[in-house]
């Protein structure tokens, strides 16, 4: 019987909520270390007793079932108490990206209707900044603080660090009940609040520890947030496995192998960004001295894959998935090909379609469609915004915005984000496409390809690059690479190397702000300068 089979069994569709997990696994595992942070270390049975007691706290600040408490801090257990608190008494969370400022941030808090806000001084600093701005104070009742006085907004308290003797009973949450509202980007206009169930982060931890091949006792290490869905999800590997959750306060290229190798990690998680800054770090007698056989590593470049194993010693497992979703589409590192995300998961139903929800032959770019078989594997929506729930899930099924194609032998391969594509001189161009060939120069070490408009008003290819330190790499010399590696109507008219891109705390470039940013006095010019590509 695989993994993902025992999980169904084990916990039947009523007992996928986190109160449910989390007294079922403190009487299997007591004692087992589940969670670490800092200088905090829960056992399962006092993470159980973590909810028990921050559910009270929050009851006696006069939280309900269905209210909303905001998180706007780092990595840190505080993080998890108050999660597993709402968790405890139907309340919801509501992560907010460290990085969120201004008009996003006021978004974010106006549109949950968060009652009540946790965060840290620099949090603190901002949220009260947006009081003075236009649009008047936030909605919110209560603040609690965290490493700082509280000063003198009266809305603000000390975080009750010692939560005393009371214990909440579980509310009678269900596996469809709303257990986090996470945030989009807003890359193309407000952020959406994502409605994740309970169900659907019991799915998340499923798939995922099935596709990775946790057993008990792994220890998992973290330096992603936990505000973000790939962290969050790695809690509940842990929870449903037996297994131990490290979580780090931040990436640190420098300090990430140390890391492992101290906590004794056997599994840990990378982004796509971060597996070239580690290779780009010099070799060491110590690249192999952790104990770590295998990385979850969505998104990274198939050129890296073999050296990174090579040179590390552990597996990339890559993978496809998104708030609204799922792991939807995966494989075991057996069936791994790099460059392709993998096939559908079972449970799973994946589409790839035109403009008009028509499913297109095997070979054929499309639209990514998914759906579910089991009930609340996926986000039930985005709240109070019901017109972008039901464009998104238009025909009943959830519209990825992913191009992607799928070959012969089922297993996708992600081409662009549909807003990236690029379109010039009547030609579709994948930005994905163009930015693997720039990445395989050996002086680039980050790469982003994206539209911005020519004099005549169509899409013209742009690349902003960041070279790995003491490389060189001029113009002319990265156009002569890309014309024998690219169609001629796909190689970058504009080129502009950066000191570094802008990125989410996830270290996701954020194309939108390039393409705001578009040509500059100091962006090179193929056709300014009268470089003639070869046909």
């Amino acid at each position: 019987m695989d993994l993902l089979t025992t999980f169904a069994q084990d916990f039947a569709p009523e007992r996928r909520t986190v109160p449910e997990l989390l007294r079922r696994q403190a009487q299997r595992h007591a004692d087992r270390p589940l969670f670490v942070a800092g200088e905090v270390r829960w056992s399962f049975a006092q993470a159980l007793d973590q909810a028990q007691a921050y559910g009270a706290v929050l009851q006696r600040a006069g939280l309900r079932t269905g209210d909303r408490v905001a998180l706007l801090c780092s990595n840190r257990a505080e993080f998890m108490q108050v999660l597993l608190g709402c968790a405890w008494i139907g309340a919801v969370a509501v992560p907010i990206n460290t990085a969120s400022r201004g008009a996003q941030l006021r978004h974010i808090l106006t549109n949950s209707g968060a009652r009540l806000l946790v965060t840290e001084g620099d949090g603190l600093q901002v949220v009260q900044a947006l009081d003075q701005q236009e649009g008047g104070p936030l909605p919110l009742e209560t603040i609690w603080v965290l490493d700082q006085p509280i000063g003198t907004d009266p809305r603000c308290q000390p975080y009750p660090s010692t939560p005393g003797t009371e214990r909440a009973d579980p509310a009678p949450v269900r596996p469809g009940d709303t257990l986090a509202i996470l945030y989009t980007s807003g890359t193309t206009g407000l952020s959406k609040g994502v409605c994740c169930p309970h169900g659907q982060f019991f799915w998340w931890g499923a798939h995922t520890a099935t596709l990775l091949g946790l057993v008990e006792g792994d220890v998992l290490l973290t330096t992603l947030p936990l505000f973000h869905t790939n962290a969050m999800n790695a809690f509940f590997q842990a929870l449903m496995r037996g297994a131990t959750l490290v979580v780090e306060k931040r990436f640190s290229a420098s300090a990430f192998w140390a890391s492992l190798v101290r906590h004794q990690a056997t599994v840990t998680y990378v982004l796509g960004a971060m597996v070239p800054i580690l290779l780009s770090k010099d070799a060491t007698p110590d690249d192999k001295a952790h104990r770590v056989r295998i990385a979850l590593a969505p998104g990274v470049p198939p050129q890296f894959h073999a050296d990174f194993t090579a040179r590390f010693g552990l597996a990339l497992l890559d993978g496809y998935g998104s708030t609204e979703t799922n792991f939807v589409i995966g494989a075991d590192i057996s069936e791994q090909r790099p460059g392709t995300m993998g096939k559908v998961r079972p449970g799973f139903d994946a589409r790839v379609v035109d403009d008009d929800d028509n499913e297109v032959p095997a070979g054929t770019p499309g639209e990514l469609m998914l759906r579910a078989s089991e009930p609340y594997a996926f986000a039930t929506g985005y709240f109070g915004m019901p017109e972008k729930t039901v464009e998104a899930w238009r025909n009943l099924w959830f519209h990825t915005g992913d191009r992607v194609v799928r070959d012969a032998d089922g297993y996708f391969t992600f081409m662009d984000r549909l807003k990236d594509a690029i379109r010039r001189r009547g030609e579709n161009i994948s930005s994905y496409e163009v930015e693997q060939v720039l990445l395989s120069h050996p002086a680039v070490e980050v790469a982003a390809v994206f539209p911005v408009k020519s004099e005549m008003a169509e899409d013209e290819v742009m690349t902003a690059i960041v070279l790995r330190e003491g490389a060189t790499l001029g113009e002319i010399e990265l156009m002569q690479f890309c014309e024998p590696r690219l169609s001629y109507f796909a190689v970058p008219r504009y080129v502009e190397f950066l000191p570094q891109l802008p990125a989410t705390e996830n270290g996701k470039i954020q194309k939108f702000k390039l393409r705001e940013r578009g040509v500059t006095p100091q962006t090179w010019d193929r056709e300014a300068a009268g470089y003639q590509l070869k046909r």
